[in-house]
């Protein structure tokens, strides 16, 4: 494992202290833990903001809705 020193505020080292009243057997364990929500959110976070642009793309033009409508005529529901 590759270590690493940054600097936090006294809230979250409090939080990081309780570790084991969360449920981890250490503190870098919990903070791994939350490096990886946090990064699986921002990447939700994305595909939401791509989904949305896509949406917005598609709503503006109706060659793009003729053509969707058509390719799923006749697919069941």
């Amino acid at each position: 494992m590759i270590q690493a020193k940054f600097s936090i505020d006294e809230s979250n080292i409090n939080f990081i202290n309780n570790f084991k009243a969360y449920g981890f057997k250490d503190k870098s364990t919990l903070v791994r833990f939350a490096l990886e929500l946090m990064k699986k959110n921002i990447e939700i976070n994305q595909l939401k903001q791509s989904a949305d642009l896509y949406k917005e793309l598609y709503d503006k033009d109706e060659e793009i809705q003729l053509i969707t409508e058509s390719a799923i005529s006749g697919w069941p529901e």
